[in-house]
């Protein structure tokens, strides 16, 4: 008798319902072993896994024998904590992270594979409640990773999930230089920067890198004896490419692109604005309208006919910013840092942001529908386009809705979507 198991288990993997109609010679198939293995690897021993498919007597020899023929398969290994797949990630692992998918998913990668293959790429799940670290592109973090649904993993999609528990110190020696492959078949990097000597790559280092791409490495300490060696972190490709462009400026210029661990934490341990002395403007229906790729929204806006009589024809228009001076306190660790920066630098395929992504995407973005610190101004103007007056306010805000160009222009010109739609006559028009 077989069944299928979905979802993390915890003690009986069975149903009530199965569980009353089993006789006493179920077993788990192969499958069902190796799932809840996956699913649990916190209490994934022998005794666990009995315990979990309720086998007594005779089936635990049963299951003994099978647990044996997976390790002499090679499809189950022996680890401290109990049994797991060969090639699977441990459930708490150090993991970089490289990129965002098109829905603005941070994506990782362990920072050690050893497995065959490419190593396994993890979906990082942040804390719905927004507490807990809060990781960008670029860190190394430790977290516990969870096999992620087969039936929702597409080809050279994430295989697992995770969830952050630490943040690392951010690398600050990343060597930019060219990945080549020698006669010999060994590894090196020739440095961008010509005053740095060459690298030596070992095989299991290579993350993917080809002969002749540009690639970013992390230097190990270097020895008395020989080249340094070093690891592959990010495969920048062809060297006419955006990406390697980009990067090249970045280390040519010194353009600072890595946070220190200080203003890392200082981000990390600031709480979301309040309404104190704010005014509540929440019900405004402000908009964001920015390019399709935008990460950021930093200002948002809204106008509506002026009622006042003495001004017919006349128009308020509000134009709001986000209040960074509500997270960024003079002297600080991130105020110095912003200084340094002087502003963010915008690349073909990146930005070097000035603050930590947790300020700058997060709490300073006005994101739709999320309350957000925001400094206004309220303009008066007349049906000529006189400005007549005008009023500053310090607010809490509410982004009625996260428009792209195109999108507001085409709503304008009669052709609105399921978004533009509603807000078409009372906000756009």
């Amino acid at each position: 008798m077989a069944r299928k198991i979905t979802g993390r288990t915890h003690g009986d993997p069975r149903t009530a319902d199965t569980r009353a109609k089993v006789k006493d010679d179920y077993r788990p198939s192969r499958d069902e072993i190796l799932r809840y293995i996956a699913e649990n690897p916190d209490r994934a021993g022998k005794r666990d896994i009995a315990k979990a498919f309720a086998l007594r007597g005779d089936d635990r020899i049963w299951l003994k024998d099978i647990l044996r023929d997976l390790q002499d398969e090679g499809v189950l290994t022996k680890e401290r904590k109990g049994l797991a797949r060969v090639g699977a990630l441990p459930h708490v692992t150090v993991l970089d992270i490289f990129d965002r998918d098109a829905d603005g998913v941070l994506l990782a990668r362990p920072t050690e594979h050893t497995a065959n293959g490419p190593p396994p790429i993890v979906s990082i799940r942040l804390s719905r409640s927004g507490s807990g670290p809060a990781p960008g592109i670029g860190d190394r973090v430790l977290a516990k990773t969870f096999p992620a649904d087969d039936t929702n993993v597409a080809p050279g999609g994430p295989a697992y999930t995770g969830r952050v528990v630490k943040i690392f110190e951010k690398r600050t020696d990343a060597v930019l230089g060219i990945f080549r492959i020698l006669q010999d078949g060994t590894f090196r990097i020739e440095p961008v920067e010509r005053r740095q000597p060459e690298l030596i790559v070992d095989k299991e280092f290579q993350n993917g890198a080809k002969n002749g791409d540009l690639v970013e490495v992390e230097p190990a300490r270097a020895s008395r004896f020989g080249l340094p060696r070093a690891k592959v972190l990010n495969v920048l490709g062809s060297l006419t490419s955006e990406k390697a462009v980009s990067m090249i400026a970045i280390h040519a210029h010194d353009i600072p692109h890595i946070f220190p661990a200080d203003v890392i934490a200082e981000s990390e341990a600031v709480k979301p604005a309040t309404l104190d002395h704010r005014e509540d403007w929440r019900d405004l229906p402000l908009v964001t309208i920015d390019p399709a790729d935008a990460k950021d929204h930093d200002d948002a806006v809204f106008a509506t006919p002026d009622l006042d009589e003495k001004n017919p024809g006349g128009v308020v228009a509000t134009v709001a910013i986000a209040d960074v001076a509500a997270y960024v306190r003079y002297g600080t660790a991130l105020d110095r840092e912003a200084l340094k920066r002087g502003n963010s630098v915008y690349f073909p395929d990146r930005v070097v942001p000035m603050l930590p992504e947790r300020i700058s995407n997060d709490l300073c973005s006005l994101r739709e529908g999320q309350d957000r610190p925001a400094l206004a101004v309220r303009m008066i103007f007349s049906a000529e386009g006189r400005k007549l007056r005008h009023t500053f306010h310090r607010v809490m805000m509410k982004s009625a809705a996260k428009l792209a160009y195109q999108q507001a222009q085409a709503a304008i010109d009669g052709a609105p979507d399921d978004k533009t739609g509603p807000i078409l006559e009372t906000v756009l028009k």
